[in-house]
């Protein structure tokens, strides 16, 4: 069976305009070349799987911190040589947004006879040439060479661990010593490795997503590799574009307890519920929450690709005139001066890769800023270096390959396949043994958990009851925070495996539990009534009310109770290593995830 196989990458959201793109460290594993070089820790990860049938993509948004590493070098071990191609950034923006947790909750105050009504919710109320290359002299065999973009590839067949990380080193990749063994690894798989890094003259402004496109229909991230440059509790966010819901193969999936989430501060506790839950009995570190699966059509085609967009135009074009035809192909919007040509404008690139391209063939002259160079070209035209932008064909093609064509697969892609999956965990080091592999179930249902909204009603007596999306309601005294639950109320609702069809296969379920230990809670103060809970308790009251609406940041549980199937787990292997494998006044206020950090504990 053919498997697809590739190492983590580091992922972010590409700001546009003028500043550099944030980010953290660089992907894969190797690193900063020179005297004091280390591997650069990776604190996350954006991968973009789209499964095909007879083939798959593997979209891999990549970034690192300039300040942190000197240059930039991946190595991603593949099980059989793809083709590899640019990809979008903007299209991992939109994925982004489109399908971030947003958690919320709306505002109901009881009418007490005191001339109650809605209270408005306040701020704590919330290619190249291919073929041999083999040494007789041993070593590994170089199966490829190509420049892709802004990063020259090449892939490494056979030798032994310490024959490839030789070739790296003297082909200045750095490594740590650690990577051997799981190099060895690897070897003994048959796998072969790709190594990137960036073309020379190329900029970390020019850096983009990679894809690899196999001829296979499974994905798989061969997380081993990755974790001699992880952090503790290192974020992983994985797309799916397919038929159907895309589930986790060899990991197990978990269903978060919302009642463990703080919504009176949207859920920013969120990264600690969740790694809280995929550490629990069953899932053992090793687990994946759905945060959404249904239509790929929430993903905006803007800023991703336009027919406005047209390479050609700057073939013959005078340079002074490149801003002018940027701005009108809506690449670039200026403002405060009359375009590229007039003065004192200040343009905003519209395209995360326009300003690496810029500093590449229209460069900035020593002693001006590029706000006020690429402001007014026409002011200073006589400090245009007329060389680096030649005839403009080099540029054109260079936003074909690198902008158009991308962005037009990119909308290919989300046309072509309706159902968009969102799955994230967080995972340490210690516990990168297992490779998780994904595979398609036509049987569950979706998820969506972008507009999770509970809602909060205020009692006469001041304390408050919660009723959260699933219909639980939690009673909240006093100055409202969260309810601080016994060590016996779980974080994890439900741990499963999910087969390729069918219904799911609970190994753990914690529902009843939750439900006894909420209960406990709410009869400290006879809620729902001291009929119900057998009496004592302080009294509470209610009333009739109207409602206002507060929403921010958050994200929990995977939405729904699906999981199903026995996939055969390796519990020393991965990528290859199986066996078989409401009311008036009424205000919304949506937020993105915050998230916050915590030690693991060690796996």
């Amino acid at each position: 069976m053919n498997r697809l196989a590739l190492a983590l990458s580091l992922s972010s959201l590409a700001a546009l305009g003028l500043t550099p793109r944030p980010a953290e460290a660089c992907g894969g594993t190797f690193c900063d070349v020179g005297p004091s070089a280390a591997p650069v820790d990776q604190s996350g990860e954006n991968i973009l799987f789209v499964m095909g049938g007879d083939y798959t993509e593997a979209h891999i948004q990549i970034q690192y911190d300039p300040t942190i590493a000197a240059k930039f070098a991946w190595v991603v071990p593949i099980s059989t040589l793809p083709t590899f191609s640019v990809g979008s950034d903007a299209l991992f923006d939109n994925v982004l947004a489109a399908t971030v947790p947003q958690y919320g909750f709306s505002y109901q105050r009881d009418n007490c006879g005191d001339g109650g009504g809605s209270g408005e919710a306040g701020a704590d109320d919330f290619g190249g040439t291919t073929g041999g290359f083999g040494d007789s002299s041993g070593g590994p065999e170089i199966v490829l060479q190509e420049t892709v973009g802004a990063f020259d590839i090449t892939v490494l067949q056979g030798g032994t661990a310490a024959e490839v990380i030789a070739w790296l080193d003297a082909n200045e990749y750095q490594q740590d010593p650690d990577a051997q063994p799981i190099f060895e690894e690897y070897l003994g798989e048959e796998y072969l490795f790709a190594a990137f890094k960036l073309t020379n003259g190329a900029d970390v402004t020019e850096i983009h997503p990679i894809v690899l496109r196999f001829a296979n229909n499974e994905a798989c991230v061969p997380i081993r590799l990755t974790r001699i440059a992880a952090v503790e509790d290192m974020d992983i966010r994985s797309f799916f574009l397919a038929d159907a819901r895309v589930v986790p193969q060899t990991y197990k999936h978990v269903l978060v307890n919302p009642l463990r989430l703080d919504w009176p501060n949207l859920a920013s506790n969120y990264k600690d519920v969740i790694t809280q839950a995929v550490d629990a009995f069953e899932a053992e570190g090793r687990a994946f929450v759905t945060e959404y699966s249904g239509s790929s059509g929430v993903v905006s085609p803007l800023g991703i690709y336009s027919e406005t967009w047209n390479a050609s135009a700057f073939t013959d074009l005078p340079a002074v005139d490149v801003i002018d035809t940027l701005s009108s192909q809506g690449l670039v919007d200026c403002f405060g001066g009359g375009g590229g040509t007039g003065g004192g404008s200040e343009c905003q690139y519209l395209h995360p890769l326009l300003r690496g391209l810029l500093a590449d063939y229209l460069p900035v002259p020593d002693g001006l800023d590029e706000i006020t160079f690429y402001g007014c070209l026409s002011c200073y035209e006589d400090q245009i270096d007329l060389a680096a932008w030649g005839n403009g064909s080099a540029f054109a093609g260079a936003m074909q390959t690198r902008m158009i064509e991308p962005g037009q697969h990119a909308i290919e892609m989300l046309n072509a396949f309706p159902v968009l999956t969102r799955m994230y965990t967080t995972i340490s080091p210690a516990e990168m043994t297992v490779d998780p592999f994904f595979w398609a179930n036509p049987d569950l249902p979706g998820v969506d958990l972008t507009n999770q909204i509970a809602t909060r009603r205020v009692l006469c007596n001041g304390d408050a009851v919660w009723t959260l999306p699933d219909g639980r309601e939690v009673y909240v005294p006093g100055d409202g925070a969260w309810p601080d639950f016994s060590s016996e109320m779980p974080y994890e609702e439900e741990v499963a495996q999910i087969g390729e069809a069918g219904a799911p296969v609970a190994l753990l379920q914690n529902t009843e539990a939750i439900n006894v230990e909420l209960r406990t809670h709410n009869c400290q103060y006879n809620w729902p009534s001291a009929e119900d809970c057998g009496g004592g308790g302080s009294d509470t009251s209610a009333g009739e009310g109207s409602t206002s609406f507060g929403s921010g940041p958050g994200g929990g549980s995977s939405g729904d109770a699906s999981s199903g199937g026995s996939p055969g787990l390796d519990d020393d292997g991965g990528c290859g290593c199986r066996g078989t494998d409401p009311g008036a006044g009424a205000l919304l206020v949506l937020g993105t995830i915050a998230l916050g950090r915590r030690r693991r504990r060690s796996a």
